[in-house]
């Protein structure tokens, strides 16, 4: 959510203090002028002119500079709501201000909040089969949304069969999650903060400006903080499967009424293993995983769950008994990143993956790799990232699906 073309080469700026000594130019040869009055004899030819040291610094205590460092970027935060979010109560937060950094102004990222639709057919003229998209299904509605728009908006503020949704894409951690729009009982209207916590987005709602922490659903600072949005299901797959499963679903088109270089990526090579974050967490500088690698998260409760993309893309079904229920992960190629070239089409296959209930109709399944294909033990049918048989006595039968995303 950075600048919005080229984006993130942050250099380090670095200071340079140069100590001039007195005594005129270094390669001069001094002179019984040179001399202060009663000093005696001139110095020789060979003398050198010397500095006076300069006083030894007081060490400093790493905690209290830690503490001054907190103080100084918390009151940076709260100028920044106090000039663009007046209404936020920021005195109720459940995280510190001095985590969040603001980048943009209010509004610098603008969200979709009248979203238009093309047929798949007709989206088929713009969209490349290996784009990624997010797909979305709700009360038998299924939308899906590339992310050459989504990387430039960030949110849409949708309407499926009634109900009020809101789905999400921040490229700086590589999360897709879709919400309920109803909190409390009321519908609200999300749209980008302009601010980063952790890297990641950070919504506001219209209503109460209050700001939400895009990859949990929290509400972090202002009013109703600690409440959480409910999660819907969402995934990343590939426009081909996407079309593939769901002939006639419904792709967000360009029409947005906002100007902005859709299957850009502006933010080239971003998803680099080894690139840093945009802001240094600290952390992972120890972590067997970098910071960029892709999960499939699973958000199991108190149990949750992640899938190295590099795990499944060696094993394609990996499985995981959980305290709340057997869970199915499956991966398949085709779909490429986001985050990688300057033109989205153009960037490395990373493939799609996705969770769901192990079992079919209620009844516990296994699954399996068979010459690449994924099927399911007692039945043979085979499988796809999206959820459908799309082989065997059950084609067309659909998985129950878990609350899933791929993160960084």
């Amino acid at each position: 959510m950075f600048g919005r073309r080229t984006v993130f080469g942050f250099a380090a700026g670095a200071a340079l203090i140069a100590a001039t000594c007195t005594g005129g130019d270094d390669h001069a040869t001094p002179t019984s002028e040179d001399a202060p009055n009663g000093a005696g004899d001139a110095p020789s030819a060979t003398a050198t002119a010397s500095c006076t040291p300069l006083p030894t610094a007081a060490p400093v205590d790493p905690a209290q500079a830690r503490h001054l460092a907190e103080e100084r970027d918390g009151e940076r935060t709260q100028q920044f709501l106090d000039r663009d979010y007046p209404q936020n109560n920021y005195g109720i937060a459940v995280v510190g201000l001095h985590e969040i950094f603001p980048v943009l102004p209010r509004d610098g990222i603008q969200s979709i909040d009248a979203p238009n639709f093309d047929t798949v057919e007709a989206a088929g003229e713009w969209l490349a089969d290996q784009e990624p998209v997010v797909t979305f299904e709700l009360n038998g509605d299924v939308c899906v949304y590339p992310l050459q728009i989504f990387t430039w908006h960030e949110i849409v503020n949708d309407v499926g069969r009634g109900e009020p949704v809101i789905v999400t894409y921040c490229p700086l951690c590589n999360t897709a999650i879709a919400f309920s729009r109803v909190v409390d009982g009321a519908v609200r209207e999300f749209e980008v903060s302009g601010a980063l916590r952790r890297n990641g987005l950070i919504m506001y709602d219209r209503e109460t400006e209050t700001w939400w922490q895009q990859i949990t659903g929290e509400a972090i600072v202002g009013e109703g903080s600690g409440t959480q949005l409910d999660f819907l299901v969402s995934q990343i797959i590939s426009s081909a499967d996407f079309r593939d499963s769901f002939p006639d679903g419904q792709v967000l088109n360009r029409d947005t009424g906002r100007r902005a270089s859709y299957g850009e990526n502006p933010y080239p090579l971003y998803d680099a293993l080894g690139s840093r974050t945009i802001f240094p967490l600290d952390e992972f500088e120890d972590m067997q995983l970098d910071a960029k690698e892709r999960v499939l998260a699973v958000n199991l409760g108190e149990d949750p769950i992640a899938f190295t993309f590099s795990a499944l893309s060696e094993s394609i079904v990996l499985t995981r008994e959980s305290a709340e229920q057997p869970v199915v992960a499956f991966w398949q190629p085709d779909a490429v990143s986001a985050l990688d070239e300057s033109f989205i089409i153009a960037g490395r296959n990373i493939g799609a993956a996705g969770a769901f209930i192990s079992a079919i109709d209620g009844a516990p399944a296994t699954f399996e790799v068979r010459d690449g294909v994924i099927v399911d033990t007692g039945t043979g049918n085979e499988w796809n990232v999206p959820d459908r048989a799309i082989s065997g006595p059950l084609v067309g039968t659909q998985l129950d699906p878990v609350v899933s995303a791929n993160h960084f």
